[in-house]
């Protein structure tokens, strides 16, 4: 097996305790002391806890769209594609133990206090609406939808729901409603 990289390692250990117990809430010399590193090796690798917090969320999304990506690899219906994305997020909250989405965790913790974090959240979730949004349209090409645009951003703000309150419920049935609507949408 590959040894991991210290830096590798660095974002790996900040990650999982900011997701699971809040950014401000973890502090440097706790992630040294998890990542069984020097102080010198953290700060090698990154100036500041904020750098540290840039490249957890540049990670997260990487690894978000990555698995997006595999799970509809092999779809080529737009219609089970749309599927497969809510299978998607109901798979990572259940993996998660339903905590949430990093994205959302982030700026609900640190809001407008950090201008780079809050873009680069909504940006994170633009990317997602566009992918929705091209999907709709390749569906739209097969089967004349009344208003594609509006039919997107539902599907968009569904399955963000579904998350957040699959997350407060700490149950998955949220996204087997939405789909069961969204299904409804796509005619």
């Amino acid at each position: 097996m590959k040894k991991e990289k210290v830096r590798d390692r660095i974002i790996r250990v900040a990650s999982e305790l900011f997701y699971k117990q809040g950014y401000n809430s973890t502090g440097i010399n706790q992630i040294i002391a998890e990542a069984d590193i020097a102080i010198g090796s953290l700060y090698n690798h990154f100036a500041s806890k904020n750098d540290l917090l840039q490249a957890y969320l540049i990670k997260e999304e990487q690894d978000w769209f990555e698995g997006l990506e595999k799970s509809m690899a092999l779809i080529s219906d737009p219609k089970e594609k749309i599927s497969a994305i809510i299978d998607y997020r109901k798979k990572l909250q259940q993996s998660s133990k339903f905590a949430g989405c990093h994205f959302i965790k982030i700026v609900s913790e640190i809001g407008d206090g950090n201008a780079a974090v809050s873009t680069f959240a909504k940006n994170h979730k633009e990317k997602q609406k566009v992918i929705i949004q091209d999907i709709v349209q390749e569906y739209n090409e097969l089967h004349q939808l009344p208003d594609s645009d509006l039919i997107a951003e539902n599907i968009f703000l569904l399955i963000e729901g579904a998350v957040v309150t699959s997350t407060i419920t700490k149950k998955n049935d949220s996204f087997n409603k939405i789909k069961k609507m969204i299904m409804g949408l796509l005619l």
